[in-house]
């Protein structure tokens, strides 16, 4: 907003209903592969000391976090401390020392970050707001889009009865971004909205619940922790569902009560609150969790190198055809030419068919298009 007139359409009343407003977000140093962990630590001056004015109060509230395994569960909490070497391994009675609930037998131990912290994260959508309107931008609430066509000037939006149009759109429209790419003529992505529930019960009595960690089950089944008073619970749940406004499904908020119960022995007699907000898949979540610990590559597919599987067989080869465009597509090509009947890639044009670009991320040759000069940008 500062180099270009921006206005952004939000469908609700308020921005961050669906996902920001239901977040319980932790910042997880430890999380995820290398390239996931190196994005966290690149984000954490920011959260700790952000600059002057953004916010009035404290985005950033260290909470240790401990990762959690039974007996079984102890080989992924080796791997993960080989894979995090800083983290310190407690066995069960330090860990019910730390969150007494603990079921006794239940734990072969946990792992301890003590890197870790709650964010404030209606704190941090109130501060981008506040520097977006300070930066000239435009908020339009309650402006659900229902059309968006291309124009002389670039792009017509149409929102209720507003008509907006600019050169550049920038759809960010989370959940509803698969929509608002067809309206516009683009192949999909296979962004699929995840739904996540999480719930809420009482503390035991006479046990100060405040300063216990962030407790997440290793291998990422539930987690818990302390929340204004109360206990957090969420099953980790990654339901595909439609771009709605999420419910929680009583079936979700039961698993998430019984895996609580399980681990600590706590009869859980009444449910405060539960609620349900949408995760989208994304393609550069699928390349992240792809590619690993491997550095990028030049033309590097999703999976993090530049061959395709099986290219250069004695009785064929997988080849690219319009290599770089929009409708780039994967064929078999034999003695006889190419032959999209046959081979077991499952992209655009083979046997399995999945619309939209083969390359994602830095490769994609199209990523780059809205980075060249405007002067306008719609975002939704």
């Amino acid at each position: 907003a500062e180099d270009a007139r921006v206005v952004l359409l939000e469908m609700e009343p308020q921005p961050g209903y669906h996902a920001s407003g239901r977040s319980a977000a932790y910042f997880a140093a430890a999380y995820g592969k290398p390239v996931v962990q190196a994005i966290t630590r690149a984000s954490e001056s920011f959260f700790r000391a952000p600059p002057g004015g953004f916010s009035e109060v404290d985005l950033f509230r260290p909470r240790e976090c401990i990762w959690f395994g039974r007996p079984d569960q102890a080989p992924a909490l080796a791997a993960m401390r080989e894979a995090v070497p800083r983290l310190e391994f407690l066995d069960e009675a330090a860990v019910r020392a730390r969150v007494p609930v603990i079921r006794r037998g239940y734990l072969h131990g946990g792992l301890l970050d003590c890197e870790g912290g709650d964010l404030d994260v209606e704190a941090l959508l109130q501060g981008y707001l506040k520097l977006f309107r300070r930066s000239g931008g435009d908020l339009r609430l309650d402006h659900r889009v229902t059309a968006l066509e291309p124009n002389a000037e670039g792009w017509a939006v149409t929102a209720g009865d507003a008509c907006f149009t600019a050169p550049v759109v920038v759809n960010a429209a989370g959940a509803w971004a698969e929509q608002v790419g067809e309206w516009a003529g683009l192949a999909p992505l296979g962004i699929r909205p995840l739904r996540r529930t999480a719930l809420t019960i009482d503390a035991p009595a006479g046990l100060d619940i405040d300063d216990w960690p962030e407790m997440v089950d290793i291998d990422e089944t539930f987690y818990f922790k302390p929340d204004a008073g109360a206990i957090l619970i969420s099953p980790a749940d990654e339901t595909p569902t439609p771009p709605v406004d999420a419910q929680p499904e009583d079936l979700d908020v039961a698993i998430g009560v019984d895996r609580f119960e399980r681990a600590t022995g706590i009869d859980v007699r009444r449910v405060r609150a539960a609620w349900a907000g949408l995760r989208p898949l994304t393609e550069l979540e699928f390349e992240k969790a792809c590619r690993g610990p491997l550095k990028p590559v030049p033309n590097e597919y999703a999976w993090g190198t530049d061959r395709i599987a099986g290219m250069e067989p004695e009785s064929g080869r997988y080849a690219l055809q319009n290599a770089g465009k929009p409708d780039e597509t994967v064929v078999w090509e034999g003695d006889n030419g190419p032959d999209v009947t046959h081979g077991n890639a499952p992209f655009m044009g083979t046997n399995e068919k999945l619309g939209g670009p083969l390359r994602v991320g830095r490769s994609d040759p199209g990523r780059s298009a809205i980075l060249a000069d405007r002067v306008e940008a719609i975002l939704l």
